[in-house]
């Protein structure tokens, strides 16, 4: 299950298979094959802290480096200890932790170490450790001993010292220093820093991007390129801004919108390639004139037939650099404006960029919007360069957007490093206490946002004066947020202005309460409330259906017990329409979970009983009766239905004849007929419930064994990998890797467990089936089977699988085989194409699978399409560079347009800007979903001072919408291939044999081409 979710992560970093290619850092240097370093080091490369590394000690580091990894609250080693090891950051986070004092409980968590930081340089000197190192969440580390590190520092000084900054003592911050010495010299550098690049010498692609654009403009559209007048005044071979975005448009597809296009020229704008006349700093898609650097000299050379034909070659390529480093560009040239300066449409941008950030995920929506607008961009240019220093006062927050800086405390030197998405200098200001510690920039060209002192404190002024707390017996039960919010009359046309209240946290019954109480009656029944929709769908996190239920009961029932007759009577009608239609509501978003749950279908007849005496007596209430008698004799019918069928229900998850069949979602209590294997590879088949624990798997092994010794019940990858699995694990079926099996055994037999022979995949390719076959056949039943497993998934599965399936007794069997089939497509890829002996024949299962995934990305079907790019990605594939060579340059083209799809940076910006202009059906990327939610859970309390932190709950139901707006609308079969029998694609595609071990595929791989020395 979580499979899926960790390749997208290595996919972020690595741009490969997932942790389980760090186990090859486990074994001793000695016994290293080939195989294991060229594994290890495809995930090196990606590593921040060695990104700039030669390949010989990246080589190195993989003969002697070993992998660690630690639980949550691990102390890896304390202050004034003395060490004997160098670590990296491969995932995760550690906490840094000094004290003034000998006392270890005294010690202040300084910073957070996050991935790619390097630290545990003391080594080199054997001093005393200078903080304790406490790993913050689960973390992956890469660990040199001293000896090694120590004999690597020898002989490649040069290369490593930008890992080691030195260790400084009191600072200096005299007129000589690099700090910026004042706020007002601080602001200026941060308005003028575009100016000064102006100035320097434009990067040799950026340079090249110039003249491939202005060549193909002089081919294609040369009058684009002329003298224009403007006021009387002449300016010289100049291009129009909108005209510049036009043609930008037209050229390749990689070009989604007018914004993204702009953000590509700001590129050029900001390496002075492209020039405005009047020195403006930020390109505007209006009438304003641009020069092309090489225009800027009287006698400017005309590109010659054959330099024209080079540019028009090399111009997808370009735009696609541009493509990937534009929205950076773009988003710098907002953050540059000042603050009043920014349109709606610039803050919602940094609002999107700030959704993403680390440092900020904790902070309220409304917080988030309120920096958008007093954010402020800094650069520096140079190393070294103090931002501020120890016991200084403090007068801003800063995080990082690029780039790395050294956190040093006087007397102890760099105690830690912060990358891209750590943030400083807040406690500062909370406290109104002096800097603890200095910053100095680790490298060149560091970006910053900041936020001042003034606007920091404002902002939180704010925040406390807008906050309404609801107390009962002293404490707080509902905390609400006051917002203005406009209206307009739309009879006199004039302003009024009222406020919205919005709730932030509270007791599960208080908020419920509100929300009925704040409930429009006049509306249509489609208009529903948002915030009620993101409480009725996120319920089961904090208020279970079988403790709801009885509250909504009590709500219905409720009396007025002041006012008038006429009032008690009004009071009592309201509140009963409001309650029907919550849960109208609420028997909609769970539909057949419900069925699921005797305690809801008791409740919904229960309801309608009580509704239908009230209408009696109420007459309003008859509008709502026919929808609630419509929803309970559906519940009621098919839960009948279900209780029926489960009893002789046997399923199938991965393997035979099931799969050919219609997908049916998988329900609680469904049962499965399921092989368990002995150590000798004897197997029993058990029947139980999809959703039976380890505990009841293991007796009904037991019992069929006849056993009763104490078993364990183990999941074997076919690495021979194995994983015990806890007692109160839940449906374990589904979450078995795909060549997985389950084996039982007692524990002294543990290590005699082996993969079958049949875990190991096929040893022939299908290409003799597969090159038969259509591309767009293959696509389009990839798809209707995607389609199939997606439709299955119910919303509430990912809230399940992101707190925890055994929390909620539930199970994720549809979302976990969703999850399994990106896998299986990813390593398919990979499979046919390290099976495939001939040269030739692998060079057409290249072309093959990019005109399968451009189908995949035709019919909007993004998880397949992600999945097959991923698999040509691999290194077992990717490293092929005879096969690649060979490839033709149109399909090398597409392949890296599809990459740049696939590009990771800025939150998959984009992947998210091509699925915002989708239409439904869409099959979303699954993995970055289940990445998004995960972001927000781990970011955010669920609980804050013991009340439902509703905000978090907000922000994942707007992740989950994602996937109930992707499924608004059926999948409608292709007319052209629906009405054709293809038996042959339909089969194959839903019975696909893999390779499921990277260690085989990457032998497989050299086996094919060896390793050039």
């Amino acid at each position: 299950m979580a499979q899926a979710h960790e390749r997208l992560m290595a996919w972020e970093s690595a741009r490969s298979l997932p942790t389980l290619h760090w186990q090859h850092a486990t074994s001793r240097p000695a016994e290293r094959s080939g195989e294991d370093v060229d594994i290890i080091l495809a995930r090196l490369k990606n590593v921040k802290a060695f990104e700039r590394f030669h390949p010989s000690l990246l080589q190195q580091i993989c003969l002697c480096g070993f992998y660690e990894c630690l639980e949550k609250g691990i102390t890896l080693y304390r202050q004034g200890d003395i060490g004997t090891s160098w670590y990296t950051v491969l995932s995760g986070s550690l906490d840094v932790k000094v004290s003034e004092t000998a006392n270890h409980q005294d010690a202040v968590t300084i910073c957070t170490l996050g991935i790619g930081t390097a630290f545990g340089e003391s080594i080199l000197d054997n001093t005393p450790r200078h903080a304790t190192i406490v790993t913050r969440e689960f973390s992956e580390l890469l660990r040199i001993d001293q000896r090694e590190f120590k004999s690597l520092w020898e002989k490649y000084r040069r290369c490593m010292a930008g890992l080691l900054a030195p260790s400084y003592g009191v600072m200096d911050s005299g007129p000589n220093g690099d700090r910026m010495p004042d706020k007002e010299n601080m602001r200026n550098n941060t308005f003028g820093t575009l100016s000064k690049h102006q100035n320097k010498v434009p990067s040799e692609k950026i340079l090249q991007a110039g003249k491939v654009l202005r060549n193909a403009i002089l081919s294609r559209a040369p009058h684009m390129i002329r003298d224009r007048k403007y006021h009387l005044k002449t300016y010289r071979r100049c291009c129009v801004g909108t005209e510049l975005v036009d043609w930008q448009m037209l050229q390749s597809s990689c070009v989604h919108s007018r914004t993204q296009a702009v953000g590509m020229w700001q590129v050029l704008l900001e390496e002075g390639v492209l020039i405005h006349v009047d020195q403006e700093l930020s390109f505007q898609d209006k009438y304003f004139f641009y020069r092309f650097l090489d225009d800027e000299r009287e006698d400017a050379p005309f590109p010659t037939e054959e330099e024209m034909q080079e540019s028009l070659e090399e111009l997808q390529d370009t735009l696609l650099l541009l493509s990937q480093i534009g929205p950076d560009a773009h988003m710098r040239m907002i953050l540059r404006k000042q603050p009043g300066e920014r349109t709606t449409d610039d803050l919602e941008i940094i609002y999107e960029e700030l959704l993403h950030i680390k440092a900020l995920s904790t902070l309220s929506t409304t917080v988030k919007r309120e920096l958008a607008g007093v954010l402020i961009f800094e650069s520096h240019a140079k190393a070294g360069t103090v931002l501020f220093n120890q016991g200084e006062e403090g007068t801003s927050w800063y995080i990082v957007l690029k780039g790395s800086v050294n956190v040093v405390i006087y007397g102890k030197g760099v105690v830690c490093t912060l990358h891209a998405g750590d943030d400083f200098g807040k406690l500062a200001l909370v406290n109104d206490a002096p800097r603890a510690a200095s910053i100095v920039l680790q490298e060149d060209n560091c970006h910053f946002l900041r936020v001042d002192k003034e606007d920091f404190n404002r902002i939180l002024r704010d925040v406390e004066a807008n906050t309404v707390r609801l107390k009962e017996h002293e404490q707080d039960v509902l905390v609400l947020e006051k917002s203005s919010s406009s209206t307009r009359n739309s009879i006199c046309g004039t302003a009024s202005s009222h406020y919205k209240y919005t709730v932030m946290s509270g007791a599960p019954e208080k908020i419920l309460e509100h929300f009925l109480d704040m409930m429009r009656l006049d509306s249509q029944f489609t208009e529903s409330d948002p915030a009620l929709d993101d409480f009725v769908l996120m319920h089961c996190v904090f208020i279970s259906n079988s403790q709801l239920c009885p509250v909504l009961m009590a709500h219905y029932q409720a009396q007025a017990l002041q006012g008038s007759e006429q009032e008690k009577l009004d009071y009592t009608l309201n509140n009963k329409r409001r309650v029907i239609r919550l849960v109208l509501q609420w028997a909609s978003i769970h539909g057949d979970h419900l069925q699921q749950e005797n305690t809801s279908v008791t409740f919904l007849q229960e309801f309608l009983v009580a509704v239908s005496d009230d209408a009696k007596v109420i007459p309003p209430l008859r509008d709502q009766l026919p929808e609630l008698e419509r929803i309970v004799k559906l519940n009621t019918e098919d839960a009948r239905s279900t209780q029926k069928k489960h009893k002789i229900l046997l399923r199938q998850f991965s393997m035979g004849d099931e799969k050919l069949q219609k997908r049916q979602p998988i329900k609680i209590n469904d049962e499965i007929l399921f092989k368990v294997y002995c150590p000798d590879h004897t197997y029993t088949t058990i029947r139980v419930s999809v959703s039976a624990s380890v505990s009841e798997v293991i007796s009904a092994v037991a019992d069929k064994l006849g056993s009763a010794e104490d078993l364990l019940l183990v999941s074997l990858s076919s690495a021979g990998d194995k994983v015990i699995l806890k007692p109160n694990d839940i449906s374990v079926f589904s979450t078995l890797s795909i060549n997985g099996r389950l084996f039982v055994c007692p524990r002294d037999q543990l290590d005699s467990l082996m993969p079958l022979p049949e875990q190991e995949g096929p040893s022939l390719g299908s290409l003799a089936t597969f090159e038969l076959m259509s591309s767009k056949d293959v696509a389009y039943h990839i798809t209707l089977y995607d389609w199939e497993l997606f439709d299955c998934v119910h919303e509430h599965e990912l809230l399940y699988h992101t707190f925890g399936k055994q929390n909620f007794k539930r199970t994720t069997a549809n979302l976990d085989l969703f999850l399994q089939r990106f896998n299986e497509i990813q390593l398919w890829v990979i499979t046919e194409v390290c099976l495939c002996s001939h040269l030739s024949k692998r060079v057409q299962i290249l072309k093959k699978f990019i005109k399968i995934a451009a189908h995949c990305k035709e019919y909007r079907n993004l998880n397949s399409f992600f999945a097959i790019i991923m698999g040509m990605s691999n290194p077992a594939v990717s490293r092929l560079s005879q096969t690649w060579e060979k490839l033709p340059s149109k399909f090398k083209r597409f392949y890296a347009e599809f990459e740049n799809l696939m590009d990771p940076s800025r939150n998959h910006r984009a992947y998210r800007l091509t699925v915002a202009k989708l239409e439904p059906p869409i099959i979303p990327f699954m993995p970055l979903l289940i990445k998004d939610m995960t972001f927000t859970h781990e970011g955010n309390r669920t609980l804050i001072d013991n009340l439902v932190n509703f905000e978090k709950m907000r922000m994942l139901s707007n992740t989950v919408k994602i996937m109930t707006y992707c499924r608004s609308q059926p999948f409608s079969p292709d007319t052209s291939l629906a009405s054709k029998n293809h038996p042959e694609a339909r089969n194959y595609v839903r019975q696909l044999s893999v390779i499921d071990h990277q260690r085989t595929l990457t032998q497989l791989s050299h086996g094919l081409e060896p390793r050039r020395s």
